[in-house]
């Protein structure tokens, strides 16, 4: 095989391993890429070498490596003795791959982590009421914020939670905001 068969098959095999561990395409396994790919090779090596590659691309999306960490991680990972070390072509392979996809495997793994659905959308306005009751005694009624939330999870449609509130109501939201404000901040700063 030649180097540059070598890496197209490299690379083919780091697109396989992240569309199967990133992007959820359970059909992309490790014979299909050792048949498509690899041929020639021992399933034990071809498992080797998956096993390798996998380890390797997991190490970086984890630390969301930039260029100058990818460098330097696969520097030392060149210099390391035994079996564990990889090649020069390896680490070249691995870095065009890395510096292509990073911001696919990044956004992958942030869907994957958001396990609840998220606020996509708020709407909000104020109102008031004409009045809190029927008949002649009726009085007017005062502010009323009406709230609009959109919840959703990324591949799904949308949700929509709506809710009045007084202007007490509003007081003691806006109280528990400043609340978690302050806890945010007690953290940041202490880090």
């Amino acid at each position: 095989m030649s180097d540059i068969d070598t890496a197209k098959s490299l690379t083919g095999l780091l697109n396989g391993i992240a569309q199967k561990a990133y992007h959820n395409h359970g059909e992309v396994t490790e014979d299909l890429l050792r048949t498509e790919l690899y041929p020639d090779l021992s399933p034990e090596d071809f498992h080797a070498l998956h096993d390798k590659m996998r380890g390797l691309l997991k190490s970086i999306a984890m630390a969301d490596m930039d260029p100058g960490q990818l460098e330097a991680f696969l520097t030392a990972q060149m210099k390391r003795q035994g079996g564990g070390g990889m090649s020069e072509g390896q680490a070249s392979a691995l870095s065009r791959f890395w510096r292509s996809q990073r911001a696919r495997v990044r956004e992958s793994l942030l869907a994957q982590s958001r396990w609840e659905p998220g606020l996509r959308g708020l709407a909000w306005r104020v109102d008031l009421q004409t009045s809190s009751g029927r008949g002649p005694e009726a009085a007017p009624g005062g502010p009323v914020a009406l709230l609009e939330l959109e919840l959703g999870r990324p591949s799904q449609d949308s949700e929509y939670v709506c809710l009045e509130c007084d202007e007490a109501t509003v007081n003691q939201v806006l109280k528990k905001m400043a609340d978690i404000q302050r806890s945010i901040d007690t953290v940041v700063h202490r880090s």
